[in-house]
């Protein structure tokens, strides 16, 4: 009885594991998204963490009739990674991102962690060649 209390033990603590590991470690989707960076802030009680949104052009609708922006929330772990967003700001950015089932603390408030910045732009044009002739 001794033994199969030891087997029983070592499978649950496995299977635990297991699950463990998926939920917060199994990387769900990769993929790209692209839009302009709103903001990036380094926020948390316990743990401080980047966090950050970008919203991307047109809309979605959750509801019929109803508009909403389409943002996309997102940690960073990386702190060079951090302070190339941080300077980022407003720009248009493409970024390289990874999705987990699960949020751990010190990773972040959101499923989608980013990691690679891909591109960085300027939102819009500066140079003043949009303006019309006459001005």
């Amino acid at each position: 009885m001794k033994k199969f209390a030891w087997i029983a033990g070592i499978i649950l603590i496995g299977v635990l594991a297991g699950i463990f590991w998926y939920k917060f470690y199994f990387v769900f989707g990769e993929g790209v998204k692209a839009g302009s960076l709103n903001y990036f802030v380094k926020k948390g009680v316990v743990f401080k963490t980047y966090e950050g949104r970008v919203v991307q052009e047109g809309f979605q609708s959750p509801t019929a009739g109803g508009l909403q922006s389409n943002e996309f929330r997102f940690s960073v772990v990386d702190d060079a990674l951090a302070e190339e967003l941080e300077r980022a700001s407003g720009k248009f950015v493409e970024l390289r991102y990874k999705e987990y089932n699960g949020m751990l603390p010190w990773r972040g408030t959101s499923n989608f962690v980013v990691t690679e910045v891909l591109t960085v732009k300027n939102a819009g044009k500066t140079d003043g060649s949009a303006l019309p002739f006459d001005q």
